[in-house]
C-alpha cells in the first residue's frame, strides 16, 4: 500500500482530479486529494497575501495531518509548482514524484519566469480592477467566481520564487506527463526537459485537465511510482 499526495492546479480546486483518487483508493491505496488556501473549497480564505510560500506550507501541514511518513507526490499544471517546493522539503519521504502537464521550475525560479508574453499580459492586464488577483485564463472581464469550482488566483504565488535544497534530488522515481492536445501550452519545454533527464515520460492526446479526460493513464503512471 502507498500514500498519495495530490495537488491542483490554479484557480480550480481538489475536484479536477475527477475519478483518480478514487480509483487509486480502489487499488488499496491512501490518497490525500489537497486544497490549497485560497482556492476550490477554500475559496473563503483567498486574501491578496497569499504567497507560494502559503501554499506549499499548506501541503506540507495536510501531509502530516495524514500522517504520511513516506508518500508518492503528483502536481498538475500550476501544482507543479507547489510539489517543488515541497520536494525541496520533504524529498526524504517522497518515493516518487509526478509532473501532469504540469510547470517544473528550477531553484530560484518563480511561475513568472517560467512562463511567456501571453501569461505575462494576462497577469498585469488582471489587476487593473482587482489588484492582487489574477482571473483565469481566457475568462472575461466580468468573470464571476463559481463558488468551489473557479475562482480567482492570488498573484504573490505566481510571482515568488521556489526554493530547494537539494533533499529533492533524492527521490528515487520521478514521472512527467504530457496532454498533446492542449492548444497553446506552455508545457514542451518541461516535457523535453523531463525526457532529457531519463524520467519515466508519457504522452495523451487531450486538453490540459489530464486527470478528468485520461484518468486511465493518469493512474497507470501513478501506480507505477509504487511498484
Amino acid at each position: 500500500m502507498a500514500n498519495y499526495v495530490l495537488v491542483h492546479g490554479a484557480w480550480g480546486g481538489n475536484h479536477t482530479y475527477g475519478e483518480v483518487p478514487a480509483r487509486l483508493e480502489a487499488a488499496g491505496h491512501k490518497v490525500l486529494n489537497c486544497t490549497l488556501p485560497g482556492l476550490g473549497s477554500r475559496q473563503e480564505e483567498l486574501h491578496r497575501g497569499i504567497t507560494l510560500t502559503d501554499h506549499i506550507d499548506a501541503v506540507c501541514e495536510q501531509v502530516e495531518e495524514a500522517g504520511f511518513d513516506r508518500f508518492i507526490l503528483a502536481g498538475h499544471s500550476y501544482g507543479g509548482m507547489v510539489i517543488t517546493g515541497v520536494s525541496g522539503r520533504l524529498g526524504k519521504r517522497i518515493d516518487g514524484i509526478c509532473y501532469i502537464d504540469a510547470f517544473w521550475p528550477e531553484d530560484g525560479e518563480a511561475l513568472w519566469h517560467i512562463t511567456g508574453k501571453f501569461e505575462h499580459e494576462w497577469y498585469l492586464e488582471s489587476q487593473k480592477y482587482n489588484p492582487g488577483f489574477v482571473r483565469p485564463l481566457m475568462s472575461p472581464p466580468e468573470f464571476a467566481p463559481v463558488p468551489g469550482v473557479v475562482g480567482y488566483h492570488p498573484l504573490l504565488t505566481l510571482v515568488e520564487a521556489v526554493q530547494l535544497s537539494g533533499d529533492e534530488q533524492g527521490i528515487a522515481k520521478k514521472s512527467y506527463i504530457f496532454a498533446t492536445g492542449y492548444e497553446g501550452t506552455p508545457f514542451p519545454r518541461f516535457a523535453e526537459k523531463a525526457k532529457a533527464a531519463g524520467w519515466d515520460y508519457h504522452e495523451t492526446d487531450t486538453d490540459h485537465f489530464v486527470m478528468e479526460k485520461d484518468p486511465e493513464l493518469t493512474v497507470e503512471v501513478l501506480l507505477g511510482l509504487a511498484g
